[in-house]
């Protein structure tokens, strides 16, 4: 097995950027990816292609045999407009047959990757930390309920059969190679305009190759079913896009949308959505997330796995810097 790696979410943001760092340190790279899948942003790093698909139990079986590590970091990860029962089958089914097939072929070491939302967010003065409970199930969102879901799965696998899984959760990252985009779309968001529009909440930003390192890192020193917030630093939408003109040489004037608007805009489309039975573009889980104060702490990752979170303004320039260089503004 030597150092071979299957790594989930290859064409997302974090598996692209995991894919690389990890081929960096000469680990044996596999992904298991959808046929038809866009790895362009790959073509360049040596790999083992198995085209499958998680939720199906054949192609993760023999994408994980002969393999010593395990990260799995594909997962369906949009916040309106899906139904829960698609986000059961890629967030928790497939999470199920990964960890199966992890302890069926005595896998060393699988990295499950959650998100911070399935522990309760805090104020940048007390922020959210991995003793937290699930503070977000009123909000309905089926990626966040999903993922929680997983996230029990795994940790009850540990207690009860000896998965050997160590969770990682990022906050929002951002970086280079976000090639669809996902993240990077906030980054993106008004950027060719001289004014722009802002929710009123903030949230916790993080380097994406921070929390590739620490991923690595956990693979060695993780302790085994113990869960790892990598969050790098608490802004609200106003600094982010500060920091984002900054990077791009704009100024912007900036509208704040006041939380109590943009929650009642986000039940009008919730409404709506039961009307038209169609997805709408913002429902009351994603009006609630863009209002809320959804800061967290590092801490833990950063004594436990020795991780050194890089500044906001670094992730925003690098991001910035590869989106210019492949035309996306």
């Amino acid at each position: 097995m030597d150092q071979t790696v299957l790594i989930t979410g290859a064409s997302g943001l974090l598996g692209a950027n995991l894919v690389r760092y990890m081929h960096a340190l000469g680990y044996q790279i596999r992904v298991l990816v959808r046929p038809g899948a866009d790895l362009s942003v790959l073509a360049d790093i040596p790999m083992d292609i198995r085209y499958g698909y998680i939720d199906r139990k054949a192609s993760v079986e023999e994408a994980i045999q002969g393999c010593r590590y395990v990260v799995h970091a594909a997962s369906l990860t949009t916040q309106w407009g899906t139904a829960y029962e698609a986000y059961q089958t890629i967030n928790i089914t497939a999470t199920q047959y990964i960890a199966e097939a992890c302890m069926a072929y005595g896998v060393d070491r699988m990295i499950y990757i959650g998100t911070a939302n399935t522990l309760a967010p805090g104020s940048k003065s007390a922020p959210g930390t991995e003793l937290n409970a699930f503070g977000l199930h009123h909000i309905n969102s089926g990626y966040i309920n999903s993922k929680y879901v997983a996230l029990q799965y795994i940790q009850e696998q540990v207690q009860q059969k000896g998965l050997p899984a160590v969770i990682i959760s990022p906050t929002f990252m951002i970086g280079a190679y976000d090639i669809k985009p996902s993240s990077g779309q906030l980054i993106l968001h008004g950027l060719s305009r001289s004014w722009m529009a802002y929710p009123s909440g903030g949230k916790n930003f993080v380097h994406v190759t921070d929390v590739c390192k620490g991923i690595v890192q956990a693979l060695d020193r993780g302790a085994i079913g113990e869960h790892y917030l990598l969050a790098g630093h608490n802004l609200t939408y106003k600094e982010f896009f500060r920091t984002v003109d900054a990077a791009s040489g704009m100024v912007r004037r900036k509208l704040r949308i006041p939380g109590t608007l943009l929650r009642g805009l986000g039940r009008a489309g919730s409404l709506l959505e039961r009307v038209i039975r169609r997805p709408v573009k913002l429902n009351y889980a994603g009006a609630y997330m863009l209002s809320l104060d959804n800061y967290y702490s590092g801490a833990k990752a950063a004594r436990e796995l020795d991780i050194q979170y890089q500044d906001i303004d670094t992730a925003v320039a690098d991001a910035l810097q590869w989106f210019r260089q492949q035309r996306y503004c």
